[in-house]
């Protein structure tokens, strides 16, 4: 299992994400960003925390260091807004704290290097996984010391929520044009000749053993947690071995991601009102460097 620590005050709601994560700290002596099971994404967006950062971390990624966080709602008896509130009671019980890292900064190009062998093992981990959540507008990539480190994985591993369908996809290929590392000529290839070894039955073992039971019990479909586990294993594996079906292809330039853009602000211009259509598509989130800089430096 992983390490477990107790909160003991909640510090305030980092609104940059959708799940609304918290930084929490604990009687450890550390600070973590806490994700709660009462969000709205869930249990699951959890599992893929831990078996996507944990198998990172075994191939050599980074990742921050990963926490199971016993979190007594009461800690957060002072927190005003009445749906984080709301979240927050949900929450009792296991969540997931990942080590803060005080003044990392949002990753964009030129502000760290990255090598093609570097991004091609990121690229490859998140074909791997199913992770479309690590585009040009949505990196869910810092710099820390002038290094790249992986956070908020808990979009990935699309299959597990929908298990009927899981084994038809297995080869699929998703579509990583827009990655945020594309533009570092991320050698995927090489990538799976390093990791495509390495990702086991034994290995993913290792890594679904970290997984609290009680994020994995009552999964509809399955008679045990054991089974649920073995699940994730076989399919993981099974995809390691037939990475020539998904292995990325190719990676959108700068002008055809702005193209991109452009034909989406139209598409979304064009579904309004006329009195809305030349208004800006104003849906930008503050970033993680920005939430970080103001509440701790």
């Amino acid at each position: 299992m992983l390490e477990q620590v107790t909160a003991v005050r909640y510090v305030d709601p980092l609104r940059a994400g959708g799940s609304v994560p918290g930084v929490v700290e604990t009687d450890d002596l550390g600070t973590y960003v806490v994700k709660f099971t009462g969000a709205a994404q869930g249990r699951k967006a959890l599992v893929a925390e831990v078996i996507v950062g944990e198998l990172a971390r075994r191939l050599g990624l980074r990742v921050p260091e990963l926490r199971l966080v016993d979190f007594d709602p009461a800690v957060a008896a002072d927190e005003p807004d009445t749906e984080i509130q709301d979240m927050l009671k949900a929450s009792g019980g296991l969540n997931l704290g990942m080590d803060l890292l005080p003044g990392a900064r949002d990753y964009r190009p030129g502000l760290a290097p990255v090598d093609s062998a570097e991004a091609g093992r990121v690229v490859w981990l998140d074909a791997l996984t199913g992770n479309v959540d690590r585009t040009v507008h949505n990196p869910n990539l810092v710099v820390w010391h002038g290094r790249l480190w992986l956070i908020d994985n808990g979009a990935a591993l699309i299959f597990h929520h929908r298990w009927a369908t899981a084994e038809a996809a297995v080869g699929k290929r998703y579509d990583l044009s827009a990655h945020a590392l594309g533009g570092c000529a991320p050698d995927v290839r090489l990538a799976d000749e390093e990791l495509g070894p390495l990702a086991t039955v034994g290995l993913l073992e290792e890594v679904l053993a970290l997984v609290p039971d009680e994020w994995l019990a009552d999964e509809p479909g399955f008679d045990s947690v054991d089974a649920v586990r073995h699940a994730y294993v076989t399919h993981l594996a099974a995809r390691a071995v037939l990475s020539s079906q998904w292995l990325p292809e190719g990676f959108a330039t700068p002008e055809q991601l702005r193209e991109a853009e452009r034909r989406r602000a139209a598409r979304t211009r064009a579904g309004r009102p006329a009195w809305l259509q030349e208004v800006p598509d104003l849906h930008g989130k503050p970033s993680v460097e920005t939430v970080w800089e103001h509440r701790f430096e």
